[in-house]
C-alpha cells in the first residue's frame, strides 16, 4: 500500500504552472481562424500604418485573451516599431490607470508618484512614439467594465484622435468583451464612433470534444503520468461544459490534484474533482469581485445578508432601505448604478414586474453564503 502514497517531498505536479488562469501554451488549438483574423486587422502597425480596430467577443473562457497574448508575443518578437500593450479593465479601469499603464510600457518607467495631470502623460507617451517612429496597439480586456463609469469614452477619444493633437501618431485598439448583451460599438459616444468602426472577431464556446482535447493537453503538459485517468478526465470535462467555462475545468484539474496530494495518494478520485468543482465553480463570482470598489463590496453584502434572510425576489426598493440603513450615504441614484453594474457583470438579475406600475426586482445569481464568503476573502487579502 505504501507504495501507492506520496512521500511527503514528493508532488503530482511536472509543471504547476500549466494551471494558472493567465498561463499562454505554446500549442494554443481551436483558435487558428481567430488568431489570423486578428494579425490581419494589426498588420498595416507593422508598416508603420495604424491598425485596424478590433472588437474580440465571445463568452468567458472562449480564448479571447490567449489568441490577443499569442499575438502580441509575436509582434514582440518581431518589431521594435509595433508596441503593443495589455490592459486589463478589470484592474485599471480608469482613464489615469489606463494610461499610465501605457506610459510604463512605452518609456519603460511608472509615471511619477503624485502631481502629473493626464495631458502631462499623454504629451509623454506621443513624444516617444513620435521620436521613435512607433505605432501603439492597445488591448483593453474585459473592455465592458469601462462603461460601468463611463470610461470608455474618456478612454478612446484620446487614443483614436491622438493623430489630431500629434501629427504622425498612430494607434490601434483591441477591445475583448466578455458580455454578451454589450454592443460597444453602440455604447460609444458619436465623436469616438465616427473613429473607432471596429471589425468584430467572434470566439464561439469550445465543443466537448475541444475541451477534452484543451484540458487533456494540459494534463500532459502539468502533471505526471496517470494522475489523471480517463473517466476523471471525462469527469471535470463533464463538469466544465455545465459552467460553460473552460477557465472552471483548468482550475478544476489543479485543484484535485491538489486534493490527491493533500490525501498523499498518486492519483485523481471522483471525491477530489467532487469537492474541488464546489470551490472552481465560483471562478467567475472570484474574479468579478477583485473588480469591485470598496462601496460596491459593502452594497453586495448587505443585498447577500437581505438575501440570506429571504431567498426570494427582492423589491429593489426595500432592498435600497435596508442597504441605506447599514452602508450610509448610498443616495437612490448611486444604488441603482450598482446594481445595474451588477446585473451587467452578471453578479445579481434585475428585472421587472409588472402591476400597479413596474417594480424592480432584485435576485442574486449565486448562494449568498458565498457571495459573503468569497468578499471576507477579497477584503482580507
Amino acid at each position: 500500500m505504501k507504495k501507492n502514497l506520496l512521500m511527503w517531498d514528493e508532488t503530482l505536479f511536472r509543471d504547476p504552472e500549466v494551471f494558472e488562469i493567465d498561463y499562454v501554451p505554446e500549442q494554443f488549438n481551436h483558435r487558428d481562424a481567430q488568431i489570423r483574423e486578428l494579425a490581419f486587422q494589426v498588420k498595416p502597425g507593422l508598416r508603420g500604418a495604424r491598425p485596424l480596430n478590433t472588437i474580440c467577443r465571445g463568452l468567458p473562457g472562449t480564448g479571447k485573451t490567449t489568441s490577443v497574448k499569442k499575438v502580441f508575443a509575436e509582434i514582440e518578437e518581431t518589431t521594435k516599431k509595433l508596441v503593443p500593450v495589455y490592459i486589463n479593465c478589470q484592474i485599471d479601469n480608469t482613464k489615469f490607470a489606463i494610461f499610465s499603464q501605457i506610459y510604463r510600457r512605452v518609456t519603460g518607467h511608472p509615471p511619477p508618484p503624485s502631481g502629473t495631470s493626464f495631458k502631462q502623460v499623454f504629451d509623454a507617451i506621443a513624444r516617444v512614439l513620435q521620436r521613435e517612429e512607433q505605432v501603439l496597439l492597445v488591448a483593453l480586456d474585459d473592455a465592458n467594465y469601462l462603461l460601468y463609469e463611463n470610461e470608455i469614452n474618456q478612454v478612446l477619444y484620446p487614443l483614436l484622435r491622438s493623430h489630431e493633437a500629434y501629427p504622425g501618431v498612430r494607434i490601434g485598439v483591441v477591445a475583448i468583451v466578455s458580455d454578451m448583451s454589450v454592443t460597444l460599438q453602440t455604447e460609444v459616444d458619436a465623436r469616438v464612433a465616427s473613429v473607432f468602426r471596429p471589425t468584430e472577431i467572434y470566439f464561439p464556446p469550445y465543443s466537448e470534444e475541444e475541451v477534452h482535447g484543451i484540458l487533456e493537453e494540459r494534463v500532459l503538459q502539468g502533471l505526471y503520468p496517470n494522475v489523471i485517468r480517463a473517466e476523471m478526465l471525462d469527469l471535470v470535462v463533464e463538469q466544465t461544459m455545465k459552467s460553460g467555462d473552460l477557465r472552471v475545468g483548468i482550475d478544476l484539474l489543479k485543484r484535485a490534484a491538489l486534493n490527491a496530494e493533500r490525501e498523499a495518494r498518486r492519483s485523481v478520485e471522483r471525491e477530489d474533482v467532487c469537492r474541488a468543482y464546489e470551490v472552481s465553480r465560483y471562478l467567475h463570482l472570484a474574479f468579478s469581485l477583485r473588480a469591485l470598489k470598496a462601496e460596491e463590496r459593502e452594497v453586495l453584502a448587505r443585498i447577500a445578508d437581505m438575501s440570506a434572510r429571504d431567498d426570494k425576489e427582492m423589491n429593489a426598493g426595500d432592498v435600497y432601505r435596508f442597504v441605506k440603513e447599514q452602508v450610509g450615504g448610498v443616495s437612490y441614484t448611486k444604488f441603482y448604478e450598482i446594481i445595474q453594474k451588477f446585473d451587467s457583470m452578471r453578479l445579481l438579475n434585475l428585472h421587472y414586474r409588472q402591476g400597479r406600475g413596474r417594480t424592480r426586482l432584485i435576485s442574486l445569481r449565486y448562494d449568498p453564503g458565498r457571495v459573503l464568503e468569497h468578499l471576507g476573502q477579497e477584503q482580507s487579502i
